[in-house]
């Protein structure tokens, strides 16, 4: 069974569970995350949907990637850039385009978010974690 949700990981992404891209992202992250600092949950979780209802009361909807991180929530291009800064091998050098203006950052990472299914495809249902994986889930 996947991770409890009363646990609060310190660092959870929250990723489209039926994107393609998304679902090759978490894989990618925890090939890259040897010291398991990330968890994992998909948007379409009870889990996720309660934790973006707290923090943003507005009940703004969510497509991509989001990152919270030690009660911080990170979206669009900053999500992506603090876990790439968290990895290990040369990813964190990509931390460096934090420098990039939000509003030309996100511009990018909006493009690649609406063209995601187009270009990647999409699944009927949520990835299922493999039995080694499950853990770092929170279903």
């Amino acid at each position: 069974m996947g991770t409890s949700a009363s646990l609060k990981p310190s660092r959870v992404v929250l990723f489209d569970g039926v994107c393609n891209l998304c679902n090759q992202s978490v894989l990618f992250i925890i090939q890259r995350d040897p010291s398991a600092k990330f968890h994992f949950a998909a948007l379409q979780s009870a889990f996720a949907k309660q934790q973006l209802a707290h923090l943003t009361p507005e009940g703004r909807k969510f497509e991509s990637v989001v990152l919270l991180q030690n009660g911080k929530i990170y979206m669009r291009s900053s999500a992506a850039l603090e876990i790439a800064r968290q990895l290990t091998g040369v990813w964190p050098l990509m931390y460096a385009f934090i420098v990039v203006p939000p509003i030309i950052r996100n511009a990018v990472y909006d493009w690649v978010a609406r063209n995601r299914y187009t270009w990647f495809g999409k699944k009927d249902a949520c990835m299922i974690p493999t039995p080694e994986l499950k853990a770092r889930f929170i279903e």
